[in-house]
């Protein structure tokens, strides 16, 4: 059987360096490994909301990583030397017995290997296999929760999903913002969208990125009954907290990142022979978003809304 952190009396490192949807997909596999052991998660400054609530016995070691960001990551002149020493710095103290990814990220192998974690269980991709003492094949669905799942495999963890509980109001959240602009569905067809929910008995609240704060975005999404919004990390934190959700993809695929919720719904953007395109459109608005008109929207979304 493998090795926990039981066993050995140490912490475990788990990487995640991106978004809110990002992290909200690792809470289930913190959850396990904090029930195992010591674990220490590097993320951005943001997690610590979500840590706090989802998962409080895991430390949070914050950094905000350069090439994380969606302009100009590899302008090595500008990066925050002294703040990613600090970070691997406090890794190295804690004694690290192991350190996972779930990203197929070379950067991220090179953190497992610059950390001093005596194990390091990732997925390779472009060589990194020689970072990593575990390199894991990926799994055969391809979306980044199965990727969790497979790490926990290889610790011997595991993952409990428990049945949200059933949610019988009719208040409706709608989030119109997201981290970039190809995954934004225009406003004002939220705005068309609610007038039609709002004629068929349903009370709806439409938010966006000017609704800043992750645990004031907590308390509200834990305020709905059902939630509509872009492919964004406002959804998975609705998933999380058990609210049903309903995703407006464009450019991503749901086989890849839908929110995990036994109740989760989405419409999917027009075809497009680039997806999935990871935010880079090559078309100067994106065209498969766009064609998503508040009419079939509607005509997917009510019966999601009676299920």
């Amino acid at each position: 059987m493998a090795k926990t952190s039981q066993d050995t009396g140490s912490t475990l490192l788990v990487i995640e360096l991106w978004g809110l949807g990002d992290l909200a997909l690792a809470v289930p596999f913190l959850r396990a490994a904090a029930a195992a052991g010591r674990v220490v998660l590097l993320a951005k400054p943001h997690a610590a909301p979500i840590v706090a609530r989802f998962a409080p016995g895991v430390e949070l070691v914050p950094l905000v990583a350069p090439w994380t960001a969606f302009r100009g990551k590899y302008q090595l002149h500008r990066w925050p030397w002294g703040e990613l020493g600090r970070a691997l710095g406090a890794l190295r103290a804690r004694s690290l017995w192991a350190g996972v990814s779930a990203r197929p990220d070379p950067r991220d192998h090179a953190i497992l290997r610059l950390s001093g974690a005596r194990r390091r269980i990732g997925f390779p991709r472009m060589g990194s296999s020689a970072l990593l003492s575990e390199p894991l094949p990926r799994p055969g669905k391809p979306h980044r929760a199965e990727h969790w799942a497979r790490l926990a495999l290889a610790l011997g963890l595991s993952i409990v999903r428990d049945a949200p509980a059933r949610r019988s109001g009719r208040r409706v959240i709608m989030h119109a913002g997201a981290g970039q602009s190809t995954r934004l569905w225009p406003r004002q067809r939220f705005e068309a969208l609610a007038t039609a929910l709002q004629g068929k008995g349903w009370q709806t609240e439409i938010l966006d990125d000017s609704f800043t704060g992750v645990e004031r975005l907590l308390e509200k999404l834990d305020s709905a009954d059902r939630f509509i919004g872009n492919d964004s990390g406002p959804g998975h934190l609705a998933a999380l907290l058990g609210v049903p959700t309903f995703t407006i993809f464009g450019p991503q695929l749901p086989e890849l990142f839908s929110p995990r919720h036994p109740g989760a719904s989405w419409v999917e953007g027009a075809p497009c022979p680039y997806k999935p395109c990871f935010d880079n459109c090559r078309f100067p608005e994106p065209r498969c978003l766009l064609a998503v008109e508040p009419e079939a929207v509607l005509e997917r979304v009510m019966p999601w809304l009676e299920a």
